[in-house]
């Protein structure tokens, strides 16, 4: 007769179901927190709307439309992975919740894995709701939406870890002043609303080796001029991607 081995196996439960939990989590944290509801979609919609309707910034020849939308659908994605995320991160660390996921077997890669699948998870909806607005508004894209794909992955790695070491390094009333000031300086300086031929010369190439203007050029470059991936973009971003969560993943604190 067989008799059922009862004896508790005490451990903890592997990586990935881990970091799937950790997901789930954070994605309801997101979407329950309207201040980043406001920041991730609400502001980049009302840009998109404002931007393509009304005449208040010379883009060149073309629907205003076309130039705009891959701009927002970067700002999207700057706003969620970086932005929101450092700020609800840096709160986490202010009010003990890091402190207490430090006690578990979630590793710091853990936890930036889950945080940036949450971040994922939150941008399908964000690139659906803008696309659908845009094209509402006229825009038709030139390219294939997936080559688009790798410059978005990759936009979110470098903003997410950009995110994470602000916010596992400074205080969280230091990340909030500091992440809203990024974003007001990247939506400015990036390219995602004005061009970049609006800039002196003599600072445009500093300027495009941002993150932001990396991300907006080659999905501008892809969904309005019609091209393949862009190697430049692309290298750009995966460099910005490897040194933040290098660093964040060293120095990262959970309180």
């Amino acid at each position: 007769m067989t008799t059922l081995d009862l004896t508790p196996a005490p451990g903890a439960a592997p990586l990935p179901r881990m970091v799937l939990a950790q997901t789930g989590a954070e994605i309801r944290a997101m979407l329950r927190n309207g201040e980043q509801l406001l920041l991730t979609m609400i502001i980049p919609v009302l840009l998109l709307v404002g931007f393509s309707a009304a005449p208040l910034v010379d883009v060149g020849g073309g629907p205003r439309v076309n130039f705009i939308a891959p701009g927002v659908l970067a700002l999207a994605v700057m706003s969620t992975a970086f932005t929101g995320q450092a700020i609800a991160t840096g709160f986490e660390r202010r009010y003990g919740v890091l402190k207490r996921l430090g006690a578990t077997p979630l590793s710091r890669t853990g936890l930036m894995l889950a945080k940036t699948l949450a971040v994922v998870a939150v941008e399908i909806i964000q690139v659906a709701v803008i696309s659908g607005v845009a094209l509402a508004l006229g825009w038709r894209p030139a390219g294939s939406p997936l080559a688009a794909l790798p410059l978005i992955l990759l936009g979110t790695a470098a903003f997410s870890g950009l995110g994470l070491l602000m916010a596992g390094t400074l205080r969280a009333e230091a990340t909030l002043a500091g992440a809203n000031l990024v974003y007001l300086v990247l939506l400015g300086c990036g390219g995602v609303i004005f061009p970049m031929s609006k800039f002196p010369d003599s600072v445009q190439p500093v300027l495009e080796l941002l993150p932001i203007s990396a991300l907006t050029g080659g999905l501008r470059s892809v969904l309005t001029e019609g091209t393949g991936l862009p190697v430049a973009a692309a290298a750009i971003l995966a460099g910005w991607a490897a040194v933040s969560l290098l660093i964040t993943s060293r120095t990262f604190r959970w309180e």
